[in-house]
């Protein structure tokens, strides 16, 4: 899967892998529309959904943590932080009205 499928720049480095898995929202009805970082993910292609939620073909990658140097030379401005850190979002019905779930927790299958 390409990076723009994911709303990264070409300059985004790597992260941390975390996992592939996400769990609905209890009560979470269809339709349910999933985006990693504002772009709409294609289920079947993109991801699964399962009596678990759902299961992304691909993991989930995070920035993972920054060391003290970094930190230090963004705070001073030398040069920002372009690691991959994806977010996943979730729109789905409760009760017929729509709902929109923001950065859910992901884990391990």
């Amino acid at each position: 899967m390409g990076d723009e499928r994911r709303g990264h720049a070409p300059t985004d480095l790597e992260g941390v892998e975390v996992g592939r898995r996400v769990r609905l929202p209890r009560g979470a009805e269809p339709p349910i529309r999933v985006y990693i970082n504002g772009v709409e993910q294609r289920q079947g292609a993109d991801y699964s959904l399962d009596n678990a939620g759902i299961l992304f073909a691909e993991p989930i990658v995070k920035e993972g943590k920054i060391g003290r140097l970094r930190w230090l030379s963004m705070y001073i401005g030398l040069f920002g932080s372009y690691r991959k850190n994806e977010t996943v979002d979730v729109e789905y019905r409760i009760a017929g009205k729509t709902h929109l779930a923001s950065d859910l927790e992901v884990t391990a299958e």
